[in-house]
């Protein structure tokens, strides 16, 4: 079994990539929404170079806190910050991968893919509107499917999350009662249903609590075997979510128009678009306080967009677009030692 594999199964809420640490290795904390192929990308990185990754996935806000303090190398978060943040805490912020946000089922005799939903009604579910499965409005668009007189239990991400982010993001385009009563923010006022700590503690929620539903990345629904639902996207169709439905999503992206690349990839148009798509960010400072690691972690992200997008797209992530990354690279200059120069001249 797969490190990262093993943390989900058993449900924790810190997990970290399963390497003895060195010395010369990089440190990050953030997001738990990369976290799967971050551990991929690690593992064969120490293979080629022989420097390792020590990454916390301990959600986007602790990834923010962290790089603010400077204790780690590079922070990391689904919730890209804005100019005005980057400005004040003199960080470059990058994208590394896209990737879809799914909600994910456990119900008795529910296949992955076989439940519908829309938009609108898994912002009444969460909103506590919608309490069972055997509603109508969610009958209606499942004939034929044998759905339980049972009670739902919603399960949200009780941290500050990048993931619930683009989920409250995807809500408020959709549903105009949420974004009155709740809005879009890393963490809101549930009213209904139970937390847990990143994905890797919604995936095992969701698989301990019979007739729960939760939003994980789709990574983790893929690894842990879980039933993911179909949400109907802005064309009315319901897409797989899959690399295709988000590569799809960000076909039309313009990456220029945010600073640090931080732009909205949630309710695309588009025939195959998935509708809860994102991408997710590094944060590193610019002015190097040890420039040789700083280069160091600029160098792991390189490789991972020279080497990377086998292993990404095996986890169902979509790797960066080429002129993208020409992008990064040149916003990497903004990363200086004390000398003023670059930290890596690429």
């Amino acid at each position: 079994m797969k490190p990262f594999t093993y943390a989900l199964a058993l449900g924790l809420a810190t997990a970290q990539l399963a390497f003895p640490a060195l010395a010369g290795d990089i440190t990050g904390a953030g997001a738990t929404f990369p976290f799967p192929v971050y551990s991929k990308w690690a593992e064969a990185y120490r293979k080629d170079t022989g420097t390792g990754l020590n990454y916390q996935s301990i959600g986007s806000g602790g990834g923010i806190k962290q790089i603010q303090a400077r204790t780690v190398d590079f922070g990391a978060t689904d919730a890209p910050l804005k100019a005005a943040a980057l400005e004040k805490d003199g960080l470059v912020q990058f994208p590394t991968v896209m990737g879809g946000v799914v909600t994910v089922v456990n119900i008795a005799g529910v296949e992955p893919g076989k439940l519908k939903l829309t938009g609108e009604l898994v912002a009444d579910i969460y909103a506590g509107k919608i309490t069972k499965w055997s509603d109508p409005k969610i009958a209606a668009l499942n004939e034929g499917l044998k759905l339980p007189e049972a009670t739902i239990t919603p399960v949200y991400r009780s941290d500050a999350s990048g993931t619930t982010n683009i989920f409250t993001t995807y809500l408020s385009q959709v549903s105009e009662p949420w974004k009155k009563e709740f809005g879009a923010a890393t963490t809101v006022s549930w009213p209904a249903g139970q937390g847990g700590k990143g994905n890797e503690g919604v995936t095992a929620t969701v698989k301990q609590v019979p007739n729960a539903i939760g939003y994980v990345e789709s990574a983790y629904a893929k690894q842990n075997k879980l039933s993911y639902t179909l949400i109907q996207n802005k064309a009315g169709k319901y897409p797989q979510p899959d690399d295709k439905a988000f590569q799809a999503a960000a076909a039309s992206a313009d990456w220029k128009s945010a600073p640090g690349f931080g732009i909205a990839l949630t309710n695309q148009a588009g025939d195959d678009a998935w509708p809860i798509t994102a991408a997710t960010f590094i944060l590193v400072h610019k002015d190097a306080a040890d420039p040789t690691k700083s280069a160091d972690v600029l160098k792991f992200f390189d490789w991972a967009y020279k080497n990377g997008d086998k292993l990404a797209s095996e986890l169902d992530y979509v790797p960066l677009p080429d002129n993208v990354v020409g992008l990064i690279h040149e916003e990497w200059k903004q990363v200086k030692g004390k000398d003023g120069k670059p930290v890596l001249n690429m």
